[in-house]
């Protein structure tokens, strides 16, 4: 008996053992650092042209890719789908995962879909397949997943996530957090330049179409712009406008995408102040009078600008009047990407206008069914001939939660202009 109360306290020991070892292998699986990374399985998708109006409305925020695909961010994944102009989000084209780092923004050029990520790694995915093309490490973002429900904070406005232009028209990425930023080769991934940086005394700005990145830099005296190559990370110039205090503000408009590839610069002190803008070439900034009212927006050097109902164009170095709309009635702009300024009028229509002519591309009310037209626009994205704009309900409350704050559960209109 002895022999056998022996052999079965070995049993449970090696049962015991066993069943800790599963545990563990269970655990493991689970919590340790991984990344899926699922291909396309069907061939890339033509180009489309969109029929001019609403397309559909989407539960998450897009970015139009290679004007094929839609890229979308969650929190631990990026993603696609297609056709660029489909009515609802379908399934996923290809698939990008990671664990247990967390999406902090996307950006596009091209084929090319670079993520950033919290633990600082940046990963670029071909679009036409889906597949890691490099992969590089980074400066650390301030903080992981911090975009709404919808996502688009992390596609439309990635935090210290820049597309560039060297002088030499080779593209690149700068990349900046709290301590770090530097430089990246799109192609491949290969870092171009470094530096420590003090983010607590220091603003980002964003890229200039003359290969230039700007940062607000308050650490060693008066508020100074500073601008630095984006191919080498040389500082090239330090600048303060006329009148700059300790709250000088710069704000970059005539953006090739979110705070990138940027023609121009607007200037605001105190929040009373008025503003002043300037073009941004190889220089100094050469000042824009045109660009000065507060929500003017810029294509190419012509600003448009909207005051008491007049929606005019400007020669933006000059100021002088290229041409003007009277017939409009109340509106905003909310976006302009390259040959399209678009405007949100009282009743929630879109009106797209050619910013050299003032000539009308198009125009109709951003509604989808019966969704109506009782919404206030929260994020907005332009690009590729397409225009997405997330609807809030009113009255819009910034602290609400996200079922509480959006309009429905697809919040997000999607209309090609």
């Amino acid at each position: 008996m002895g022999f056998a109360r022996g052999r079965r306290r070995v049993a449970m020991a090696v049962g015991a053992l066993l069943g800790a070892g599963a545990v563990a292998v269970v655990v493991h699986r689970v919590l340790a650092p991984a990344e899926v990374d699922t291909p396309a399985r069907a061939g890339y998708p033509a180009a489309v042209t969109p029929a001019i109006g609403v397309v559909g409305r989407l539960p998450v925020a897009p970015l139009i890719v290679d004007g094929r695909l839609r890229v979308y961010a969650a929190t631990r994944q990026v993603y696609a789908d297609q056709p660029a102009d489909s009515r609802y989000r379908v399934t996923p084209y290809w698939s990008y995962r990671r664990w247990p780092a967390e999406v902090s923004g996307v950006v596009a050029d091209g084929t090319t879909v670079v993520s950033r990520w919290s633990d600082g790694k940046l990963v670029a995915l071909d679009a036409r397949t889906g597949r890691v093309a490099w992969q590089a490490d980074g400066p650390a973002p301030a903080e992981g997943w911090s975009a709404r429900r919808t996502g688009a904070g992390a596609v439309w406005e990635p935090p210290g996530l820049f597309l560039a232009r060297a002088a030499d028209g080779r593209p690149g990425l700068v990349v900046s957090g709290p301590t770090g930023a530097g430089g990246f080769a799109l192609a491949d991934g290969r870092r171009l330049w470094s530096v420590d940086v003090d983010g607590g005394c220091r603003t980002d700005v964003g890229t200039t179409a003359a290969g230039q990145f700007v940062a607000v830099d308050r650490c060693a005296g008066p508020a100074t712009v500073e601008f630095r190559d984006v191919a080498t990370g040389t500082p090239t110039t330090r600048w303060q406008p006329p009148g700059a205090t300790a709250e000088l503000a710069v704000t970059p408009v005539g953006c090739v995408s979110h705070r990138s590839r940027c023609r121009g610069l607007r200037t605001t002190g105190p929040a009373d102040g008025a503003g002043r803008g300037w073009l941004a070439g190889a220089g100094q900034p050469v000042a824009a009078p045109a660009l000065d009212p507060a929500g003017s927006e810029l294509d190419g050097e012509r600003a448009v600008g909207v005051a008491d109902g007049v929606v005019t164009g400007r020669s933006a170095r000059t100021g002088g009047e290229l041409w003007r709309r009277a017939d409009l009635g109340p509106a905003r702009i909310v976006a302009v990407q390259p040959g399209r300024v678009h405007l949100l009028t009282e009743a929630n229509d879109l009106v797209t206008l050619d910013p050299s002519t003032g000539a009308e591309r198009s125009r109709f009310p951003l509604n989808v069914g019966r969704d109506g037209i009782g919404w206030a626009p929260g994020l907005v994205y332009a690009g590729g001939g397409y225009l997405a704009m997330e609807r809030l309900r009113e009255p819009v409350d910034p602290d609400a939660d996200d079922q509480r704050y959006f309009l429905m559960s697809e919040p997000v209109v999607l209309a090609a202009s």
